[in-house]
């Protein structure tokens, strides 16, 4: 049986099985691209609710393993040289899932590459710009009198969309046939966009031909439906 005994977030959510992946998450738009790799995968995992609503990531034991206080985050049990591993950071754990398993990403490394760059453009853009859409639409943003930072961010928003869109020309998925972590980690960013914040029309979504097509597909996947509501709302 592995000892997980050296987290300190162990003690805070036990784990009932620790010979499995430890999911500590949340189902936010990062919170699920971990979640839908790993019902991809089908890696045995254990999820547990961060309820970023109480501010459980900002829980010593929570710190403990993610400094910056943000979902998801997990601890393999098995991880390099068959020793337990702690990791955050969504795109983090998507490339080191890709790479311990050998799946969801190509295995030549100039397609692996390419995955890896299309992941960072999901870090770096799409989850930040559409997160202040959201922060200036639907939250408390929405109170501001001043629109230019929703203006900002939503031709931003208009503009990555338009990137996707140009991607996806005469492919299924970011990288042509192979569905991989490029598309896990933007599939729920997406949605959430026209979806959770309601902001569909204020991008003029139903313009785009392509992306709201590979968003279709991806959402159609079982493994992603599952993934989408793992950990359980409190």
């Amino acid at each position: 049986m592995s000892d997980l005994s050296a987290f300190p977030i162990a003690t805070r959510w036990p784990a009932k099985y620790p010979d499995r992946l430890q999911l500590y998450s949340f189902p936010t738009p990062n919170g699920v691209k971990v979640s839908i790799a790993l019902e991809e995968l089908g890696l045995p995992y254990e999820p547990h609710a961060i309820d970023i609503g109480k501010n459980e990531s900002w829980t010593p034991e929570f710190l403990s393993l993610n400094p910056n206080g943000k979902i998801p985050a997990i601890i393999d049990p098995d991880g390099p040289d068959g020793k337990p591993l702690g990791l955050f950071e969504s795109g983090a754990i998507l490339l080191y899932l890709a790479e311990k398993t050998g799946k969801l990403i190509p295995a030549d490394a100039a397609g692996r590459y390419e995955t890896i760059q299309w992941v960072f453009f999901q870090m770096a853009a799409i989850g930040p710009i559409f997160g202040q859409v959201g922060f200036f639409y639907k939250f408390g943003g929405r109170e501001i009198e001043d629109k230019r930072p929703l203006e900002r961010y939503r031709d931003e928003s208009k503009r990555l969309l338009g990137v996707l869109e140009t991607r996806l020309d005469g492919r299924d998925w970011i990288m042509g046939d192979q569905y991989t972590i490029a598309d896990i980690s933007m599939l729920g960013w997406v949605r959430n966009l026209i979806g959770f914040y309601g902001a569909r029309d204020l991008v003029e979504f139903d313009s785009l031909k392509r992306v709201p097509a590979w968003l279709e597909r991806g959402l159609a996947r079982p493994a992603v439906q599952r993934g989408l509501d793992i950990p359980k709302r409190p």
